[in-house]
Order: structure tokens, then C-alpha cells, then sequence
């Protein structure tokens, strides 16, 4: 456990920001020749080795075994976020580029937004589609024994689709037509989630004109459709080879591990899902989420709204550990805005 920034002289400060953007700029280890070299510390090289050497016992740097020079651990990586980042804000040009993307077609403004948040922050570029719910035309039970049945939902758009549900026991056929009959009959022109409020609503006041059984069938079976459709959010994926790190080039295995990750499309989503809940940005340094653990990897990401302020989405970038944290946060931030402002 790394110890916090209050602990720490203003020495140990100064060397560990030095050595924290120095790796950041290069991939590399650090040496106490190259921060003596930077100016402003006043302390010799052999000073500096002891500062660092302190630094590594409190957990904040480690001495990779081939090289003298320190790097950031994840937890020193996570204090110089937290608490010593100083923010690029985007600039003009970059503002324009990410604001030029954001028009027209919701899902081919968010793909190109994507893709430009991807070259400008020369990471992966993430968006999560908002939640489309589809609207109710049809709905119907297909029996399969005596504790399944097959609901069978079609949108006004005329999508179909099907999913094996548990029914209550002992419930009879006329029950599962008088259910879907209720359902296609008084929901029709509704998502999923205003059925189940609507649903829940005329329960509760004593008006639905369903039995009990019927009552829990309709409820179950809306329950269903409504969580499958809010674990399968969209993702858009652009800039994948930005995640091969130049400094990495002997590391071919991370390199393999992470591509494999990116293609594991529902275990991101699964990731950014997390930050959809939230007001505010996330950040997850390598093994603080379990999916890029072994491949040492980051992950930014923050929500974007609707007009009414609900979360929607979430869009963000996926990139090395040593990525440039002060740049892109603001960045993903910005993006964020901007996809908002598209909502409105």
C-alpha cells in the first residue's frame, strides 16, 4: 500500500514527479543522472539515489532488474493521477477535431468520434452506444413444458426476438395467452422499461385486469427482457494498433495479450459499464481491473448525458500504463462534453 502525498517531503515530491514524467515522455527507467540533469532540485546525483531508494520502500517506484533507473509503480502511478497531475486542457485545433466528428447520425457521429479521440490521443478510441430499448408491438408465450416458456418480443421497428423464461408452476395455456394478450393490448408503442413502470404502476393501484398469476407472468417475463437488454450495451472499438506501444517492441506478448482483450468486446463493455453509473470520470491503472491485469494497460473513460442529465453512454480510450495522463484525461473529458452537447 503506497503511502499518501501528505507523507512525503517536498523533496521526495519533486523527485518522484520528475521521475513520473520522465517516464511518461520516454517508456523508460529513470536514473538519478537524468533528474540531476533537469535543474531545480539542487541535489547531487547520490542524493537523489536515496531519495529514490526511500520512494521504492514506500511503494511508489520500482528498480526493474535490468536496468539501475526507477519506474512508477501502478500505485505511484495512481498518486501522481490522483494528486500531482497537472491537466493539458485540449487545444483549439483538438477541440475542433473532436467537435467536427460530433454531427449528424447518432451511432456515425460516435463512431467518428471515436476514431479521432483515437489518433489525437494515440490510444484505442471507446464509445458505448446509448441503451436503445425497443418499442412494444407484439408479445407472446410460446410453452415449452411445465416451468419454461419462450417470450417472444416484436419492436415497432419489426425486430424479433426470442428468450426461454421461467414461468410460475401450475400456470395454464389460457394464462399465457390472457398475459400476452395484456401485454400487446394495453403496452403497445412502449419500451421495455416504461411497460414495466407502467406495469408496476397499474399493479400497485389495484387496476391491472390480470389475475395474480398472470400478474407475476407479466412482470417476470418484462423483468427478463429488461435486464437481457441492459447487459447488452454496443461498443465501437476504433484505433486498436495504437495499443502496440513502440517502446513495447520486445514485449510481443503484451502486445498479443492486449489485442486479444480489445477483441473481447463485451469484457470492455463490461469494464466501461462500471464508469456508466458515475457522474464523473474513471480512471483504471493496469491490474486495478481485472481484464487488463496482465497485460498492464489503462483505461479513461467518462459518462456522457441525455438533455434530462441521465447517463447514456460512456466514451473513452484504452492505452499503456505510460500513457500521457495530463493530455488525454482532459481530452476524454472534452470528448465527453461534446457528445453530451449531441444529445441535447
Amino acid at each position: 500500500m503506497t503511502v499518501p502525498i501528505t507523507e512525503m517531503s517536498s523533496r521526495a515530491r519533486d523527485v518522484f514527479r520528475m521521475v513520473v514524467e520522465s517516464y511518461l515522455q520516454s517508456g523508460l527507467p529513470v536514473g538519478s543522472r537524468t533528474i540531476s540533469r533537469f535543474g531545480g532540485l539542487n541535489l547531487s546525483p547520490a542524493s537523489i539515489r536515496n531519495v529514490m531508494q526511500d520512494l521504492e520502500e514506500m511503494g511508489l517506484l520500482a528498480a526493474p532488474h535490468t536496468s539501475a533507473g526507477r519506474m512508477p509503480t501502478e500505485g505511484g502511478l495512481r498518486l501522481f493521477v490522483d494528486a500531482m497531475m497537472q491537466a493539458t486542457e485540449p487545444s483549439d485545433v483538438e477541440r475542433a477535431a473532436i467537435e467536427a466528428q460530433a454531427r449528424g447520425p447518432l451511432e456515425e457521429a460516435l463512431a467518428a468520434t471515436s476514431s479521432v479521440l483515437s489518433g489525437l490521443s494515440a490510444c484505442a478510441g471507446l464509445v458505448m452506444v446509448p441503451r436503445g430499448e425497443p418499442m412494444l408491438r407484439q408479445f407472446s408465450f410460446l410453452p415449452l413444458g411445465h416451468d419454461q416458456a419462450v417470450a417472444v418480443l416484436v419492436g415497432t421497428d419489426g425486430t424479433v426476438e426470442n428468450r426461454i423464461v421461467d414461468i410460475p408452476p401450475g400456470v395454464s395455456p389460457s394464462a399465457l395467452v390472457e398475459a400476452a394478450n395484456y401485454i400487446s393490448g394495453r403496452l403497445t408503442g412502449l419500451t421495455l422499461g416504461e411497460a414495466q413502470s407502467r406495469l408496476n404502476d397499474e399493479i400497485a393501484k389495484g387496476k391491472s385486469a390480470l389475475d395474480a398469476t398472470a400478474q407475476r407472468l407479466v412482470a417476470r417475463g418484462l423483468a427478463v427482457w429488461s435486464e437481457d437488454g441492459s447487459r447488452r450495451p454496443v461498443m465501437i472499438v476504433r484505433g486498436a494498433a495504437n495499443l502496440i506501444d513502440p517502446a513495447a517492441d520486445a514485449d510481443l506478448d503484451r502486445v498479443r495479450q492486449l489485442l486479444d482483450e480489445i477483441e473481447g468486446k463485451e469484457e470492455i463493455a463490461r469494464l466501461l459499464d462500471r464508469a456508466r453509473g458515475a457522474r464523473a470520470m474513471k480512471i483504471f491503472i493496469g491490474s486495478e481491473n481485472k481484464l487488463f491485469a496482465l497485460s498492464g494497460s489503462s483505461v479513461i473513460a467518462a459518462p456522457y448525458h441525455a438533455a434530462d442529465g441521465r447517463v447514456v453512454g460512456v466514451v473513452g480510450v484504452i492505452g499503456p500504463t505510460r500513457l500521457n495522463y495530463a493530455r488525454v484525461v482532459p481530452m476524454v473529458d472534452f470528448t465527453a462534453q461534446t457528445l453530451t452537447r449531441l444529445m441535447a
